[in-house]
C-alpha cells in the first residue's frame, strides 16, 4: 500500500509538472527553454532512486552463498557456473568485504540475485583462524531478509583440511539453521592416466569415489549434503566446462526455500539478460508509461520539428534514468549515445512522424501515438541493453532492435486513440 501510495504521489507530481510544461509549449517558449525544462523534472533524484531500490530488494529471492575453501579450490568457478559470467568479470567484481572475505554480488550491487562472500587466505598460515571465524560470525549475525546457505569447497586431491575443518565445525555448532553444502571439485586431477574428458556424470571411478568417501568423513556433522563437480574453463578441454553443474544445482536447491531456489533454476535453465531484465522491466515500465504520455503531448505540438529537439532530450532522460535503475551511471551525453546506439532505423520513423503534421487534421493525431510508441520501444530496447550488461554480456544490437520492434508495434496499438 505504502509502495503504491508512493509511486502514485510521484507520477501525480509528474503529470502536474507535465501540465505546466504543455501551457508552456501552447505558448511556443523557446525550445531550449522548455527543454531545459523537461530534462530538470524528469531527472531521478539520489533519494527517489533509494526508494525504488529498497522496494525492489525487498521483493527479489536474493541468495548468499558464503564460499569457504582454500585457494585454487574452484570457488570463482562456482560463481561462474551460476551466473554464466565470465572469469574476467568475476575477477573485477569480487571486492574486499572485510580483513578476510570478498563479496561480488550478481548481477549487481543495487539489485542482486546473488551474493557470493568469498573467504580469503585461509591457505595462509600466517593468518588466525579464529579471527577468520569471528569475522563470520559476526557476518552471520546481521539480521538479513536474503536466504542464506554456506558452500564448502574442497579439492578431491586435498587432504590438509584442518583449517577448513575447524571453521566448518564452530560454524555448524553455531548457526546449525545455516545449511551447507559441501562441493568436492577438480575431479579430473585424480582421474585415472588414460583418461583425457569426463566420464557421464556420476564419473565411476574407484579413485573418486574413495577420495569423497574420506572427505565426507573428515567433515561429518558439519554439511547437509555433498556433490562432486569440476567446473573447469574452456581451453583446458574438458566436456562439458560445468561438469555436475546439474546436481550441484539440485543440491543447492534443495537447501533453499522455494521462491531462491526457483531464482536459481531460472538464472541456470533460461538466459540470464532475459531473466535479469524481467525483474528489473517491471520497475522501469512504470516510469517508461509515463515518459511515452509525455512524449505523445509533446508529439502532438502542431508545429513540424519544433518539437524534436524537446522530445530528443525526454528520451535521453529516460535512458539516463532506465541507466541509474538498472546501476549504470552514465551522463547525458552518454546517455544520447545510447540512445543514437540502439534506435538505429527508428530515426527516419521519427522524421517521417514530424512530416505527418503537414497533413491538416490528423497529422498531429498520428504523431502523438507515433512518440509513445516510439518512446516505449526505446525504453524496453534499453532495459535489453543494460540488462545485457548486468549479466556481463556484449548487448546484441539484433536483439535489442528486434525487442523495439515489437514493443513498437505493441505500443502503437496501445496508443492509437490518443487525441
Amino acid at each position: 500500500m505504502n509502495e503504491e501510495k508512493s509511486k502514485n504521489s510521484w507520477l501525480d507530481r509528474l503529470g502536474s509538472n507535465w501540465q505546466k510544461t504543455n501551457i508552456s509549449l501552447n505558448k511556443f517558449l523557446p525550445v531550449e527553454q522548455v527543454t531545459k525544462t523537461v530534462v530538470n523534472w524528469f531527472s531521478l533524484s539520489e533519494e527517489r532512486l533509494a526508494e525504488i531500490l529498497e522496494i525492489a530488494r525487498a521483493k527479489l529471492p536474493t541468495t548468499e552463498a558464503i564460499l569457504i575453501g582454500k585457494p585454487q579450490a574452484g570457488k570463482s568457478s562456482i560463481v561462474r557456473g551460476l551466473t554464466g559470467v565470465s572469469p574476467e568479470i568475476i575477477g573485477q567484481g569480487f571486492r574486499p568485504h572485510t580483513l578476510h572475505t570478498e563479496r561480488y554480488a550478481y548481477p549487481s550491487d543495487d539489485l542482486p540475485l546473488l551474493i557470493f562472500t568469498d573467504t580469503v587466505g585461509l591457505g595462509d598460515v600466517k593468518q588466525d583462524t579464529q579471527t577468520v571465524i569471528e569475522e563470520l560470525e559476526q557476518e552471520l549475525q546481521q539480521k538479513t531478509h536474503r536466504a542464506r546457505i554456506l558452500i564448502l569447497t574442497v579439492k578431491i586431491n586435498d587432504f590438509a583440511t584442518d583449517t577448513l575443518q575447524q571453521i566448518a565445525k564452530q560454524l555448524r555448532q553455531k548457526y546449525p539453521h545455516i545449511p551447507c553444502l559441501l562441493a568436492v571439485t577438480c575431479l579430473h586431477e585424480v582421474y585415472p592416466s588414460q583418461v583425457d574428458n569426463h566420464p557421464d556424470y556420476p564419473p565411476d571411478y574407484e579413485e573418486i569415489k574413495r577420495a569423497f568417501t574420506a572427505i565426507k568423513k573428515t567433515f561429518t556433522g558439519s554439511f547437509d549434503r555433498a556433490t562432486l563437480i569440476d567446473f573447469t574453463l574452456e581451453e583446458d578441454g574438458y566436456t562439458p566446462v560445468f561438469y555436475g553443474l546439474e546436481t550441484f544445482r539440485d543440491n543447492l536447491a534443495e537447501l533453499l526455500p522455494k521462491a531462491e531456489a526457483n531464482a536459481i533454476y531460472q538464472l541456470l535453465d533460461r538466459d540470464a539478460s532475459e531473466e535479469i531484465g524481467n525483474l528489473y522491466r517491471d520497475t522501469a515500465r512504470r516510469y517508461i508509461i509515463a515518459f511515452s504520455s509525455i512524449a505523445a503531448t509533446l508529439a502532438a505540438v502542431p508545429l513540424p520539428f519544433a518539437t524534436m529537439p524537446v522530445l530528443t532530450a525526454l528520451q535521453v532522460s529516460l535512458v539516463g534514468l532506465l541507466g541509474k535503475l538498472y546501476g549504470q551511471t552514465i551522463t547525458p551525453s552518454q546517455a544520447g549515445g545510447i540512445v543514437s546506439a540502439i534506435a538505429g532505423g527508428f530515426l527516419a520513423q521519427a522524421v517521417g512522424r514530424e512530416l505527418i503534421k503537414f497533413i491538416p487534421g490528423l497529422g498531429s493525431v498520428v504523431a502523438a501515438s507515433w512518440a509513445a510508441a516510439y518512446t516505449w520501444a526505446l525504453g524496453e530496447g534499453a532495459c535489453v541493453y543494460f540488462g545485457d550488461l548486468m549479466g556481463g554480456k556484449k548487448p546484441d544490437p539484433q536483439q535489442i532492435q528486434l525487442v523495439m520492434n515489437e514493443a513498437f508495434k505493441s505500443a502503437k496499438e496501445r496508443f492509437k486513440k490518443l487525441k
